[in-house]
């Protein structure tokens, strides 16, 4: 069974992905997710915010006591010797490189330009064979257009691609007026491939403390309606490559994001929830499936049911609601 495929102009073993996540941020794992039969590995994300409170963190501690007793200086190391949060990641980079063969993609969610450009040199320098923007903005002030909203997303990708040479995948949220039209913009500005979609891990509310809290529920198979849409849209007309993520909990949902189009398929939540181990059942699953309809490889089944190709495009349009 061939399940080789092409993503942001590497070769991949598999289309399945092991996306983001506190997993991929451990080499076992990694070695783990390669072994059952994970065609590239997203490590987590990298934060502009947490490298600042490191650096911030070891300044401080370095200089703690020194206004009053001298022998303060040699109670921490310089703070030029110790690592960062950049260089950390820049270790885990390199660590996941030398443990693998295949793929190994940094993740990035920066919060100003140069943050973005700076560190994302960083991990091309480290050896990630492609960098995931994780762009990951909520438009908070109601004088900001939609248009400036989309002119951030493009500068990003820009200024980002004309820092690095490796390929560059931007992971979106889906809450733009004109989805394609977007797509086509970040293609246009240098864009590789896009990831469809981003979660954004919305505050819920504390009745005990009445205070925000951060609260996280793992995607289930419910939630790959809204990315299963826009991928089939897409496909076959951007300029490159498209990631589905969201919703993967078995091979069902794989083979469906494969029909509608998508090169890769991504799943984070599953593996959380059900182990590295997991990886495996997909995999399998996925050839099962194809091996029920005496298939031997992707391309027999990639796009065939995305809008260009489907015998009823209009399910992908107002038809579907007024039928439903």
């Amino acid at each position: 069974m061939d399940l080789r495929t092409r993503y942001l102009g590497l070769d991949l073993s598999s289309p399945i992905v092991a996306a983001a996540s506190p997993l991929t941020g451990e080499v076992d794992n990694i070695r783990r997710l390669e072994d059952m039969g994970a065609g590239a590995v997203v490590l987590p994300s990298l934060f502009e915010e947490e490298i600042e409170q490191n650096e911030q963190t070891i300044e401080r501690l370095s200089t703690a006591g020194i206004e009053s007793y001298a022998e303060a200086l040699t109670y921490f190391p310089a703070a030029a010797s110790c690592r960062t949060g950049c260089e950390r990641y820049q270790e885990l980079v390199g660590r996941a490189r030398s443990a693998v063969d295949m793929p190994i993609f940094g993740s990035l969610n920066a919060k100003s330009e140069r943050g973005w450009v700076d560190y994302a040199r960083a991990i091309e320098a480290a050896g990630a064979q492609a960098i995931e923007l994780n762009l990951h903005f909520i438009p908070m002030d109601p004088s900001l257009s939609g248009r400036e909203v989309e002119e951030r997303y493009r500068g990003i990708v820009k200024a980002v691609k004309n820092a690095v040479t490796i390929p560059v995948a931007a992971k979106l949220g889906p809450y733009f007026s004109a989805m394609g039209h977007m797509a086509g913009e970040l293609f246009a500005a240098g864009a590789d491939g896009l990831v469809l979609f981003n979660r954004f891990y919305e505050p819920d509310i504390d009745l005990a403390e009445l205070s925000l809290s951060p609260h996280l529920d793992l995607s289930t198979a419910s939630e790959i309606r809204l990315p299963l849409l826009w991928i089939g849209i897409l496909a076959g007309r951007g300029a490159g490559s498209l990631a589905a993520s969201s919703g993967v909990e078995s091979a069902d949902e794989v083979v469906k994001y494969l029909l509608a189009g998508a090169d890769v398929v991504m799943t984070a939540s599953a593996l959380i929830r059900h182990g590295v181990g997991h990886m495996r059942a997909l995999v399998d699953g996925l050839r099962t499936w194809l091996a029920a309809r005496n298939l031997d490889a992707l391309d027999a089944i990639r796009g065939s049911l995305c809008q260009r190709e489907a015998a009823d495009p209009t399910a992908f349009e107002r038809a579907n609601y007024v039928k439903i």
